[in-house]
């Protein structure tokens, strides 16, 4: 599974709400879904992809926890990122997916996004022994 991240403020600047740093212009988040949309076909045209999805963003969340539950509307001080998407794929390697993941250093974005940018690379498990515990 290959993970990426956006805080609320990123959420804020690709929808135009200004910020304290410049906000993503209407080109640069054309860009960055003619990238990902060719990135998916690519994967999907390999045969390596088997689901991707953006997720909404931290302002639509809620966290439950605690007995009896309790429930938090977010987004979280504590947490700067969360979850912005995800791609499940299926490949030959670790490296391989790590390859993949890499090629998201190439999504066009505003200068100081791009260089604080990261993916989490993590194998999916299929049952407790794979845990590696």
């Amino acid at each position: 599974m290959i993970l990426s991240y956006a805080s609320q403020r990123d959420y804020d600047e690709m929808a135009g709400r200004p910020g304290d740093a410049p906000v993503w212009t209407p080109e640069d988040f054309a860009a960055m879904g003619e990238f990902m949309a060719k990135f998916n076909q690519e994967l999907e045209a390999s045969g390596e992809l088997v689901e991707t999805r953006a997720l909404g963003a931290p302002v639509h969340t809620r966290r439950i926890g605690g007995s009896p539950a309790l429930v938090t509307d977010g987004p979280y001080a504590e947490t700067q990122e969360v979850l912005a998407g995800y791609w499940i794929v299926e490949v030959d390697s670790f490296d391989r997916a790590t390859e993949i993941a890499a090629r998201l250093g190439e999504c066009p974005a505003p200068p100081q996004v791009a260089k604080t940018a990261y993916a989490d690379v993590r194998p999916v498990v299929e049952s407790a022994g794979e845990l590696g515990l």
